[in-house]
């Protein structure tokens, strides 16, 4: 093994997109109670600070997105996906999407001098934060932390 190969140091036994992926989780469901509580209180301060997690999350999911494909070529060398390694690339790439979805609403709705952001945006972001938790959850089988794996 070769300190300066670059596979080693991306995909060593813990690799970096099990690492990376806590960051876009993480802001994501906050930001999603963030903007319920400010629903709920017509807090200012709350509505900011969900955007702002909002955002935050949509830009980490880049990276996840591009190790998780990284991890796939290089670890799998590519082979066709199946079963629960299957189910977490369309739940994690479907996850994006909503999460990306969300903040856009936001960002629409911020654009738009007074407007209310739309009601409908609460079902969304909760289906969203349980397609995330889904996500999360077959990963942990996939890196042995939930199972075998």
């Amino acid at each position: 093994m070769h300190p300066f190969d670059l596979k080693t140091v991306l995909f060593a036994k813990h690799a970096q997109h099990v690492v990376l992926i806590h960051f876009p989780i993480a802001l994501f469901i906050v930001g999603v109670l963030f903007d319920f509580l400010a629903h709920r209180t017509k807090r200012r301060t709350l509505a900011a600070a969900a955007y702002c997690n909002l955002f935050a999350a949509a830009l980490a999911t880049i990276p996840v997105l591009i190790t998780g494909v990284l991890a796939w070529q290089w670890d799998l060398e590519g082979q066709r996906l199946k079963g629960i390694l299957l189910m977490h690339l369309v739940l994690g790439v479907t996850s994006s999407l909503l999460i990306w979805i969300v903040w856009l609403i936001h960002v629409n709705t911020k654009r738009k001098q007074g407007a209310v952001l739309p009601g409908y945006r609460l079902p969304i972001e909760a289906m969203a934060v349980a397609i995330v938790a889904l996500t999360g959850h077959l990963g942990g089988f996939l890196s042995g932390v939930n199972g075998p794996g």
